[in-house]
């Protein structure tokens, strides 16, 4: 069997991550693991996807990203070197919910989900020999609270969490493209096309593009198409963006460290 080149997508279930799940086996030169909590859709996930893209090398692997037991396991039952990780899983409950280690869940999902990952994942990314992280973030970011990341003080509010949680995404992208520059890891944040989903629906918003046309700027990045070397950027439709997040030195630094904290 030819040597292959593995990626992993989170939140493969979703309609954005099965696009690009999709995408990265539609050239059947890889091998693409779906991250997710719920076997059946990935079961049907997966069918789908090899059916569409005639790619067998399509599996997928159980994970609840809000908790870090969940990846730490996902991570020593991994085997082989990892060339491609896609961070996009996401929730956006209306109502304030924890996760089962107490924290509150987009918090738990969309940020130390994505931080976890990436750094239970770094031993086989670097073992790769160049790899690429693009962590899904999005336009519609900002209002970070580093007092009050968990909406203990402040009324929940899903919007704003989840506006909290994708600036969070981008400042991360910028500290691990930072630690991993000199490693041949390459870390990118981008925003996906607008797509109708349970995500964007829970947040009062529609979509106007496919689920395909959503996934085209990730997959674009997950590829290496913004050239190999290109890290610690953030992407709308394949272009790069000035990131105002991604300049504020402090903050980088306390959201990392407030992510260590969590373990």
């Amino acid at each position: 069997m030819p040597y292959r080149t593995c990626a992993i997508v989170t939140g493969a279930t979703g309609a954005i991550g099965e696009a690009i799940a999709k995408g990265l086996a539609a050239d059947g030169e890889r091998e693409v693991v779906l991250v997710v909590r719920n076997q059946d859709k990935a079961e049907r996930a997966v069918q789908r996807i090899r059916r569409e893209t005639g790619n067998s090398h399509v599996r997928f692997e159980l994970a609840d990203l809000s908790r870090g037991d969940a990846i730490r396991d996902l991570a020593e039952r991994w085997n082989g070197p990892l060339h491609i990780l896609v961070n996009n899983a996401a929730i956006t409950p209306r109502r304030r919910e924890e996760s089962p280690e107490g924290v509150e869940l987009q918090f738990a999902t969309n940020v130390l989900g994505y931080f976890r990952m990436i750094r239970a994942f770094t031993p086989y990314l670097l073992a790769s020999g160049g790899a690429q992280v693009v962590n899904v973030a999005s336009y519609w970011a900002g209002g970070l609270d580093l007092d009050d990341l968990e909406f203990r003080q402040r009324r929940y509010n899903n919007d704003t969490a989840y506006r909290q949680s994708k600036q969070a995404d981008r400042i991360l992208s910028t500290a691990f493209a930072e630690r991993l520059a000199d490693q041949q890891v390459c870390v990118n944040a981008c925003h996906p096309g607008d797509v109708n989903s349970t995500l964007s629906n829970n947040l009062g918003f529609g979509g106007h593009q496919s689920p395909e046309e959503g996934a085209d700027t990730p997959v674009w990045l997950a590829i290496g198409s913004a050239r190999t070397e290109t890290t610690g950027r953030y992407f709308e439709k394949r272009k790069a963006v000035p990131c105002g997040f991604s300049k504020d030195r402090n903050t980088i630094k306390r959201l990392f460290e407030t992510c260590e904290a969590y373990g």
